[in-house]
């Protein structure tokens, strides 16, 4: 009866030992894979940014609140920190501004390879 026990006890902790649930970032777990099967060929303000800031930008960003001066719910207030460099090295957490989200992970790989194309195609009003 004790080495039943012993041997269950043995049996659920090595299940414990090898699986453990973690949260690793997509970048993480695959290397070189950012985005996936990310379509940056058809990407629009309208359709594509906006929806975007508004899921996570424009609630510290808009007309109201401005946080640091950036407003992001409109396309001409969003031109400002876009042309100036400021928009791409913060949502890319580079070097040259506060990375954002504040105090939170970089947008998934795909979002921000649509906003880094819209930002290279332009950043036109369309």
């Amino acid at each position: 009866m004790k080495l039943k026990h012993s041997i269950l006890i043995f049996a659920a902790a090595t299940a414990l030992t090898f699986s453990s649930c973690y949260y690793d970032s997509e970048e993480e777990l695959y290397p070189g894979t950012a985005g996936g099967n990310c379509d940056t060929t058809a990407v629009s303000f309208s359709a594509t940014i906006q929806p975007i800031l508004a899921a996570n930008c424009n609630s510290c960003h808009n007309a109201t609140v401005a946080n640091g001066g950036v407003v992001t719910d409109n396309y001409d207030a969003l031109m400002n920190p876009v042309n100036a460099g400021v928009f791409h090295k913060a949502i890319n957490h580079l070097p040259g501004a506060v990375p954002m989200p504040f105090n939170g992970q970089k947008l998934p790989p795909c979002e921000l390879m649509k906003i880094n194309a819209w930002i290279n195609q332009g950043a036109l009003d369309n």
